[in-house]
């Protein structure tokens, strides 16, 4: 009796895994994880085309007939959304800025307004009533040299063109007539410009670590939130780790301006995908906020980007504030009822875990897969159906969500390719010889380069095996297997040792702790008051942090965390320097 009550329990899971793998992959998403999986496209910045490589940058998102555009640098044309999750790339009827940077939109009555950066020459801007089909009309040349340009045209109908993208020069504006076809005045107002001197995070580097170059204050985007101006700007490159958004407040778009004591308000230097900045501010669904901004990933040249959303705020005191924690975690989504884009609680299952693969060339190992850089990358010897990867979680865990990142390799394309896409299968097993299906892209024909696929239905798995089928690029190269859910062990004990201290140099703060045993990683946040710790620091496997954002004449409250597969610990007590 008991042997067949065990033969049916076992059947009956046998065929609950078989039912659950058909409905794993969820078709209706409600999270999403940075960066944001776009089609990207080709650059074609080198004229000899020698270096091949998908960028996306200094997003431009703006909100009309309640439905969503993106404007992004040199991508031959722009994303529509109803959501603000799934984007669908639109090439217009007409398109005058095929190599355009650094683009800004408004939405003014019942057109969208489009201009691009050109400091070489004359600039005109964009407009039509019909984005989805692209029929865009020009106005004469407006402004020579412009460069970032940021439009805005108030609640009483006036307009400005703010600019600005330079390790020298400040933000300025000029005021545009609209009944003269957006003549700008003769008059320029500059507003404010970078003091790397107290300001920490203006500092020009990785980790703000150059003490010879300044920084560059560039891309301007003004947000109009309970009659105050919001002008955010990106510093101070954004090729680095430390690239942000910060911002000045004023009472009128013509200032006078007030630098915000929480800045950067989009900052995110740590983790898997580094960079929040450059980007732009977007009342999403439900009301929430939305910024979104630029990652770097910088391996074949520095200005190889993607694209990243956090959900934004702005507190009882009126300081505008991202949220980039757990910022390339899942987060639920612009559109879920309910929710205002947090963080889910789904933890890393994959980070330093054993991997296997059918291959791997050189120095680009296995172990590239689960190290959380977005730089290192597995590249197989082929890009052919008979290469896999398999990881070893350990234990087993529930499996919520995976993201595959794929990696530009030599790739050898360039500009806005048709036809391309990405087929492959991640299955999971108890195991490791009984398989289910996780993720089916089998018949699937989009280009993910960044794929994030939340499973409809949680699997409880110890291995997680990827299957290429076809790949658009001549390698086969991936950054990151990501494996997202929750383990069944315990989280981290809280943090203990904890210490910080401000040195001479008031923008430095040196933030040490004791390892943790069982953490993988650990969270430093820090803000302006206990209530206000808006800012924080993903850092894995080390037990200090070389902290350099800070403001000079600023007192800031500190915390850490420490966290892994199982959740998340306690916070240490606050220390306020």
């Amino acid at each position: 009796m008991r042997r067949t009550a065990t033969f049916l329990t076992t059947c009956f899971g046998l065929f609950l895994c078989c039912y659950t793998s058909l409905w794993g992959q969820s078709s209706q998403m409600s999270t999403y994880c940075n960066p944001v999986n776009l089609d990207y496209t080709y650059m074609i910045y080198d004229a000899h085309r020698e270096i091949s490589y998908r960028s996306g940058a200094d997003p431009a998102v703006v909100e009309f007939r309640g439905e969503y555009y993106m404007f992004v640098t040199r991508s031959m044309g722009y994303w529509h959304s109803t959501d603000l999750l799934n984007w669908t790339f639109i090439t217009p009827e007409k398109w005058y800025f095929q190599g355009s940077n650094a683009p800004a939109a408004h939405n003014y009555k019942d057109s969208v307004l489009y201009v691009a950066g050109d400091p070489s020459g004359s600039m005109s801007i964009l407009y039509t009533d019909n984005p989805k089909k692209g029929d865009w009309k020009a106005t004469p040349g407006i402004i020579n040299n412009l460069q970032d340009p940021g439009l805005f045209i108030d609640d009483d109908d006036k307009a400005y063109m703010f600019w600005g993208s330079s390790n020298t020069y400040p933000i300025r504006v000029k005021e545009l007539d609209k009944n003269k076809r957006f003549k700008p005045s003769e008059e320029t107002h500059e507003l404010f410009k970078l003091d790397g001197e107290k300001h920490g995070w203006e500092r020009f580097g990785e980790n703000h670590s150059d003490t010879v170059l300044a920084g560059y204050m560039e891309g301007p985007w003004m947000t109009k939130h309970n009659n105050k101006y919001y002008l955010q700007y990106a510093a101070p490159g954004t090729e680095f780790n430390v690239y942000g958004d910060g911002v000045y407040t004023a009472d009128s778009p013509l200032g006078p301006y007030t630098y915000a004591p929480n800045n950067p308000i989009s900052y995110k230097p740590g983790g898997f995908m580094n960079g929040a900045g450059h980007g732009s501010t977007v009342i999403g669904p439900y009301g929430t906020y939305w910024h979104f901004a630029s990652n770097a990933v910088s391996v074949n040249v520095n200005w190889e980007r993607r694209i990243c959303m956090f959900p934004t705020f702005f507190d009882k005191d009126g300081l505008m504030h991202s949220d980039t924690y757990f910022g390339d975690y899942p987060h639920h989504a612009p559109a879920v009822a309910g929710h205002k884009g947090e963080f889910t609680g789904w933890m890393l299952l994959s980070y330093k875990k054993p991997v296997k693969a059918s291959s791997a060339v050189g120095e680009h190992t296995v172990e590239n897969l689960v190290d959380e850089s977005v730089k290192t990358f597995w590249l197989a010897e082929n890009n052919s159906d008979q290469q896999w990867v398999q990881v070893d979680l350990q234990k087993p865990g529930k499996v919520h969500a995976l993201q595959v990142n794929y990696h530009d390799h030599q790739s050898n394309m360039y500009g806005r390719l048709p036809g391309l896409y990405h087929r492959y299968v991640i299955e999971g097993s108890l195991d490791g010889n009984n398989w289910f299906t996780l993720v089916d892209r089998k018949n699937s024909y989009k280009d993910v380069p960044n794929d994030y696929v939340e499973l409809g239905t949680p699997q409880t798995a110890r291995y997680i095996r990827y299957k290429n089928i076809h790949v658009p690029t001549p390698h086969l190269a991936i950054s990151g297997l990501r494996v997202f859910g929750l383990g069944q062990g315990k989280a981290p004990a809280k943090v203990k040792s904890f210490t910080v201290e401000r040195g001479s140099d008031r923008r430095d703060a040196m933030i040490r702790w004791t390892k943790q045993a069982g953490a993988q990683g650990y969270n430093v946040l820090w803000g302006i008051a206990p209530d206000k710790l808006y800012s924080s620091w993903m850092v894995y496997g080390e037990n200090s942090l070389d902290l350099k954002s800070l403001t000079v004449d600023q007192t800031y409250y500190f915390t850490v965390e420490a966290f892994n597969e199982n959740g998340v610990s306690g916070r240490a007590n606050l220390i306020k320097r």
